[in-house]
């Protein structure tokens, strides 16, 4: 049985403070590994605007909430945001939560919890960053914009910023259970 020894990084906190230097461990990863895509959380495009400097020259997707998160039709993704992240070459996704959509309606109307959420709360033992970086991977394939057949580093955070990153290989939403989560890359031990 072949073996390899791998060193994580862990924050002593979890958020935002974590974001600098979990994007540089990142860059190092990538580079030694090969690995050339990576997704990345953002909710205003702050992370995704330091993503897109940091980690420019790879296949860089960041991933917002959908429309209407905040309210109807309103997006939290700032314009200013969205320019850099373009000129610095990555792409955005915007799409319906892969780990929520349809039944977080559901839940807040009959007040119930469907499989999806239920699946979204078991990747939270794991920290809320464990969480996003296999929803965004979801979306981001499923909008064609990463490879299903290599792995990807997924990038996410608690609340703001970045605390948690992951290599994995991504499935389609419509395959979820052939997702794998390969390594983890950082995280933070007090979530």
């Amino acid at each position: 049985m072949k073996s390899e020894e791998h060193r994580s990084l862990y924050f002593e906190k979890a958020g935002e403070e974590a974001t600098d230097a979990l994007l540089a461990y990142v860059q190092d990863y990538a580079r030694k590994k090969g690995i050339q895509d990576v997704v990345v959380a953002s909710t205003t495009g702050a992370t995704g605007a330091k993503a897109s400097k940091v980690l420019k020259g790879l296949n860089l997707v960041v991933v917002t909430h959908h429309f209407g998160f905040p309210r109807p039709g309103e997006t939290e993704l700032a314009e200013e945001h969205r320019r850099e992240i373009r000129a610095n070459g990555a792409r955005i996704a915007t799409g319906t939560h892969a780990l929520s959509g349809v039944e977080r309606a559901i839940r807040r109307k009959f007040n119930t919890i469907g499989p999806t959420e239920l699946i979204a709360h078991t990747y939270r033992t794991f920290g809320q960053g464990t969480k996003v970086c296999v929803e965004i991977a979801l979306m981001a394939a499923d909008a064609g914009l990463i490879p299903v057949d290599r792995d990807v580093i997924s990038i996410a955070g608690t609340g703001r910023g970045a605390d948690t990153a992951l290599l994995l290989r991504p499935a389609n939403s419509s395959s979820f259970f052939d997702l794998k989560i390969r390594e983890v890359i950082a995280k933070p031990s007090d979530f």
